[in-house]
């Protein structure tokens, strides 16, 4: 039996139905602390010497190096770079699997750190500054330290934990596969068949010690797009000999705005239509042929993703004919991830384990965001749960946190051990319950 169809055959609350765990389970409170200035150094290490997605070679490299120490089974080169390792557990039970994204942007860092990055790798063609500015490092740090957690606790185990280090979770380079889409692809949800996956993602906005968390859709389906507007090139001084695509990509763009204002029943779920990149012409007097345009849509609805696909396509056609102009629109275009929806049993089986290890003050539900994850393709396969943990210095302003993605962007490493922690105990729990 499915071990979430357990909840349903009791016919009353998920909590209710887990077995009465431990207060705390002071074994894992004692390797967690033992563990953590381990998990800052390889954190630091991991930050230093950052790596883009489908590159993560070195990353690679030492992860496995330390799976293997622990004598897990080690798998390499799943979806280019990935690494899975296997802790079969003392006696029967589900398979657990933890994930943890390796890769990082295309960011130049700012912040003053003595294990800054300096780094530099090619990206699309071009040189580029790399760092880890969206805090995967520490993803990888955190499931580095669980794994020796539970490796030393190997024979309470009541089932197998499968520990997936995954790659390009920011998006694989042009033409290539990657991520978590192409991980499934390859089975690493089976041999053995994983019952139940848990991730987390470091918030630089979250005050150390906190977990936040949603029941069902958390985070948004992401759909990039590509448009070109194909127009008649000529002089800038007679544009009534030529059919100018700049003009109409401008009308595009604006009308593109109004999916959201006007189509979407706003009061049931977020949606956003961004164009991020425009491209066209080399100079002032020039007309020129065509025009590019990049954009992401961002949904937490299946019906409405459907709309707003629908209507970017239209709008554009639409908008190109009045203009005299043709179009060419590309939907999704390199990048496609499910809503990142967290089985609603799960939540709730699985919550008193998060209250329990952080404090129930400390566990917070939130409102969906339009970020974006594609842990949300293994989710598609296995009930998932996906929360935040805190990386914000306590006292700190929330308002004042760099965000993701930026040089500024900053995280606090006194947070991780609680990731550690969290990451055995959820383990330990699932297999208890089921």
């Amino acid at each position: 039996m499915h071990a979430l169809r357990k909840l349903l055959i009791c016919g009353i609350s998920a909590a209710s139905c887990l077995p009465a765990f431990a207060e705390t389970r002071p074994q894992i409170a004692e390797l967690s602390k033992a563990v953590e200035p381990k998990v800052i150094e390889w954190r630091r290490h991991i930050h230093q010497n950052p790596e883009l997605s489908n590159r993560e070679f070195k990353t690679a490299e030492m992860i496995a190096g330390h799976l293997e120490k622990l004598g897990l089974e080690v798998q390499t080169g799943v979806a280019h770079t990935g690494v899975v390792g296997l802790l079969k557990g003392g006696k029967p039970g589900p398979v657990v699997a933890l994930r943890a994204d390796m890769d990082a942007l295309p960011v130049k860092e700012r912040v003053d750190l003595p294990f800054a990055s300096r780094a530099t790798a090619e990206y699309n063609g071009a040189m580029v500054p790399v760092s880890h500015a969206c805090g995967h490092d520490t993803h990888v740090a955190i499931l580095m330290g669980a794994a020796e957690v539970l490796s030393q606790m190997k024979d309470q185990l009541r089932g197998t934990v499968k520990f997936i280090f995954q790659p390009a979770e920011e998006g694989a380079p042009k033409g290539e596969e990657g991520g978590a889409e192409l991980m499934v692809k390859q089975g690493v949800l089976q041999k053995p068949t994983v019952d139940v996956i848990f991730g987390l993602h470091i918030s630089s906005d979250t005050p150390v010690g906190q977990v936040e968390y949603r029941s069902g859709g958390i985070m948004a389906a992401v759909d990039n797009f590509r448009i070109e507007v194909k127009g008649k090139q000529t002089h800038g001084s007679t544009p009534w000999t030529g059919v100018d695509p700049i003009v109409t990509s401008a009308q595009i763009i604006n009308s593109l705005q109004t999916i959201v204002s006007r189509n979407m029943p706003l009061t049931q779920n977020a949606a956003v239509v961004t164009v991020g990149s425009i491209h066209g012409g080399v100079r002032s007097n020039i007309i020129p042929e065509s025009v590019e345009m990049l954009g992401t849509i961002r949904t937490l609805d299946k019906g409405m993703r459907e709309t707003v696909h629908e209507r970017v396509r239209k709008i554009a056609t639409s908008v190109a004919e009045a203009n005299n102009a043709t179009v060419e629109v590309n939907l999704p275009h390199t990048t496609r991830y499910p809503v990142t929806y967290n089985e609603p049993q799960l939540t709730a089986q699985m919550l008193p384990t998060l209250e329990r290890v952080a404090g129930q003050d400390n566990v917070l539900q939130i409102d969906a965001i339009t970020g974006a994850e594609d842990f949300s393709f293994f989710q598609e396969k296995v009930p998932g749960l996906y929360f935040f943990l805190g990386g914000l210095t306590p006292g700190k302003d929330r308002a004042d946190a760099p965000p993701h993605h930026t040089p500024d962007f900053y995280i606090d490493e006194s947070g991780l051990e609680l990731g550690v922690r969290l990451m055995a105990e959820l383990t330990l729990d699932y297999m208890e319950g089921n």
